[in-house]
Formats: structure tokens, C-alpha cells, sequence
């Protein structure tokens, strides 16, 4: 029997290291509703796909299911997790702030996204302060997924991978009206970041659309950097592991995340992972919600470093407060079909929390400079631990069916000292 779809209506400065959170003060008390219902828009756009107008005898493809009254899990104990204030009540510790003082002096941690590039360094000296990212793999680290989102370019650099150079459509901007709370929104039109190398207007699988069922205001051929936030204090393995905001999956359960002694950066990490969309389902994954794809060139050269949350609210002049943190990046581009982000989207929207504000791309914070990124930028060398599994890792694999992946060149060309910072042109 064929399966149908189914559609379900349903810095921390060192100044302050001597607060602790125990539990943080997090936004005001509340039970957030479960995953939503889709809407008659939605609906309507099925029906007309499925071309039922005049035809009401005709499959129309997709199963409609009612959105029951009741659910098994019914309160999400992470809702309004989000920290606002640090020690005191009314401090407003977390909100975003200036990067510097007026003498100019750093005012805030390590910020994200940063150049990947390798042999990249940036000038905050995090090694002498002992504030490394993790090294193995979350799972190892006792980490979780607490949610998935992307925003629309990249936020991180990567030399000849995506960068100022890259191209995509000619238009492809969207609106990033929802999720204002969660700090990723800063105007109306989503802010464009970097792009990958892939993008080819003479080949049909970058500029036939798709017909987009779950995900929103996405396009085939442009470029998208996924974050997989993780946390150990995270719902892990319960009906609400999954949260959006993701701050309030990243800070669930009370007294895990820590000021003082200052463990953030072993206790929050996020993946980093860029696609570019095509129409070709040869590049399908079916189960892109759950983390950074680690197979062949996809996760074969992580760089790792801490840095900050992200988003449009901050640059190079207001920073995060929610800051140090590990982030593990996939140097690499690589092709994603546009079906596996709608499958993910999907699955989303099957949460028990409602993840709907994140099924869209959020705007790119441009690229941080190197007085606020950290000197302790790395890379797990091949034969090491992987850097998901956790297991010893084999030199990186080619598909026989295609290659995925362009030529890295030689290994000097590779270990090459990146010194220039590089500034977004958009």
C-alpha cells in the first residue's frame, strides 16, 4: 500500500564570574501550546496542488487528520526557560550588549559566527583563560539536541566554501516577521549572508521550485545554514527535548548551566551545517531534524571554537550575553534536496512544543570581526574521535554514484594561515 503524507491540522564577562544561576531567572511563567494546527491557507494550497477543483472523486494525496482536543504530553516544564536576568532578580544580565566600552575596551566574550576557515585565529585569548570547545562529540559531552533552525545565507565563513564570492537566485530575500523574542529578527526582510560556490542557473535542479508543503518562504538554489543548538540541560529523550524558542530547550532543567563555576561552553553547544537547496532527490535525507548529516564529505572537516548565540540583533558593535559557548562547523557546502528540508519542517511541526516560527530562514548576522572571535579555533584531525559519534574516524569517503564535494586542493593549501578578516558585502 503506498504512504500517503500526512498533513496534520493540528560573555559572560570575568567580572561577573561570580554569579551563579541557581536556577537562572528566566521570562514570565507559562505553559507554551502545543505544535499548531496548519492553517486553511495551507489547505487550500494542498487542494489546488492536488488539482480536487472539479474532481471530488480524485485522490488528493495527502490524509487530513484532526487536531485532537488532548494530547498524552501536556505540560512543557521548558516553556519560558529563556534567561533575562543573571544573579539578581531585575538585572537583566542576558540582555544584549554593548561589544566595547567607550575607551574601547571588549565589554563582552567571544561572539559567533566567526571565520571557519582553517588556520583561521581570532585575537580573544580564550586558551589562556582555558575556554576550550568540546572536543568530542556532543553525545559523548552529554548533550542533546533542543532544536533545529536556519537562516538565510550563512553566518559563518568559510573560504572558497561560502563567502562574499558565492551566488544564488537573484531574489530570494523573505520576511522575518515572527520569533521576535528570540532575539533572531531584526527587520522586516531577512538580513543575507554569505553564499555557497553550487549555485548554477543553467542547471534546472538550482531553479525549478518546489512545491513546498511544510517549510516556508524557502527556494531552490539558495544557501542556508542549519544550527542544531544542544544542550545538557536539555528535556533529553522526553516529549519536549525539541523547543522554540531554542532557549528554552538549551535551559530546561535547573542548575546544569552555570556562572560560576563558569561551565557554559561545556554545557551548550551548536552544530553548524551549510546547504545548498536543489530539486534533485538524489540528495534526499529524511531525517535532517535530528543533526549535522556525517557521512562521506558531509562532516568530514569540523572546525570547533566557542563563541555566542547568534542573529540579526547583534554585530560587531551590540554582542550576546549568552556567551561563551562550543560550536562545531562543517567547513564544507554541500547539496541538500529541497524535499529533506520539508520533511524536516515536517517533523517540526509534529513537535510537542510549537516549533511553527522556526519552519522559515532567519536573517544572517554578519560576519564577526576578529577582536570578538577567539584564538582557540580548531579542527579534529582525521584519525581523532568524530565529532558526533564520538567513534575514531576514517579518512572521509567518496561516493561512487557522485562526487559530493569540489576538489580541497593540496594539504598546504589547506593548512594555509588565514590572517584577513573578511566583511560580509550584503
Amino acid at each position: 500500500m503506498a504512504a500517503f503524507p500526512t498533513m496534520v491540522a493540528a560573555s559572560l564577562m570575568v567580572a561577573s564570574l561570580g554569579m551563579a544561576l541557581n536556577p537562572f531567572s528566566a521570562q514570565a511563567a507559562g505553559v507554551a501550546p502545543a505544535f499548531a494546527a496548519n492553517t486553511c491557507g495551507e489547505m487550500k494550497s494542498m487542494y489546488k496542488s492536488a488539482a480536487c477543483c472539479g474532481h471530488p472523486d480524485s485522490s488528493s494525496n495527502s490524509l487530513v487528520v484532526p487536531l485532537p482536543n488532548h494530547r498524552l504530553a501536556s505540560t512543557n516544564y521548558c516553556a519560558n526557560k529563556k534567561p533575562v536576568d543573571g544573579a539578581a532578580a531585575g538585572d537583566n544580565y542576558f540582555l544584549n550588549t554593548n561589544c566595547t566600552l567607550e575607551d574601547g575596551v571588549l565589554a563582552a566574550l567571544e561572539q559567533a559566527g566567526a571565520n571557519v576557515t582553517k588556520g583561521y585565529k581570532g585575537e580573544i585569548d580564550a586558551m589562556a583563560a582555558d575556554r576550550l570547545p568540546i572536543l568530542t562529540s556532543y553525545l559523548a559531552a552529554g548533550l542533546c539536541p533542543v532544536n533545529v533552525h536556519w537562516h538565510l545565507g550563512t553566518e559563518h565563513l568559510s573560504v572558497g566554501e561560502f563567502d562574499e564570492t558565492g551566488t544564488g537566485p537573484a531574489m530570494s530575500y523573505v520576511t522575518d516577521d515572527s520569533g521576535a523574542g528570540d532575539s533572531r529578527r531584526l527587520a522586516t526582510n531577512a538580513r543575507l549572508g554569505f553564499r555557497c560556490h553550487k549555485y548554477n542557473a543553467n542547471d534546472p535542479k538550482f531553479t525549478k521550485e518546489y512545491n513546498w508543503q511544510h517549510c516556508k518562504q524557502m527556494h531552490v538554489g539558495e544557501t542556508y545554514e542549519v544550527h542544531w543548538p544542544h544542550s545538557a540541560a536539555g528535556a533529553c529523550g522526553t516529549p519536549y527535548q525539541y523547543q522554540t524558542p531554542f532557549y528554552d530547550g538549551v535551559f530546561c532543567m535547573d542548575g546544569i548551566v552555570k556562572l560560576d563555576p563558569l561551565n557554559t561552553y561545556t554545557k551548550i553547544g551548536v552544530q553548524s551545517q551549510v546547504y545548498t537547496i536543489v530539486n534533485d532527490e538524489t540528495y534526499y535525507y529524511p531525517d535532517l531534524m535530528r543533526g549535522m548529516i556525517i557521512d562521506g564529505e558531509y562532516g568530514a572537516d569540523v572546525g570547533k571554537y566557542t563563541g555566542s548565540t547568534t542573529g540579526t540583533s547583534r554585530d560587531n558593535t551590540v554582542c550576546s550575553k549568552f556567551t561563551p559557548i562550543t560550536w562545531h562547523v562543517d567547513r564544507r557546502c554541500h547539496l541538500i534536496s529541497a524535499s529533506s528540508f520539508d520533511k524536516m519542517c515536517e517533523d517540526m511541526k509534529a513537535q510537542s512544543d510549537d516549533m511553527s516560527s522556526d519552519t522559515h530562514p532567519h536573517g544572517a548576522r554578519e560576519l564577526v570581526k576578529g577582536a570578538l572571535s577567539p584564538n582557540n579555533h580548531g579542527s579534529l584531525p582525521i584519525g581523532d574521535h568524530h565529532p558526533i559519534t564520538g567513534l575514531r574516524r576514517r579518512a572521509p569517503r567518496r561516493r561512487r554514484t557522485r562526487r559530493l564535494g569540489e576538489d580541497e586542493g593540496s594539504e598546504d593549501e589547506q593548512e594555509e594561515e588565514v590572517c584577513l578578516d573578511r566583511k560580509s558585502v550584503v
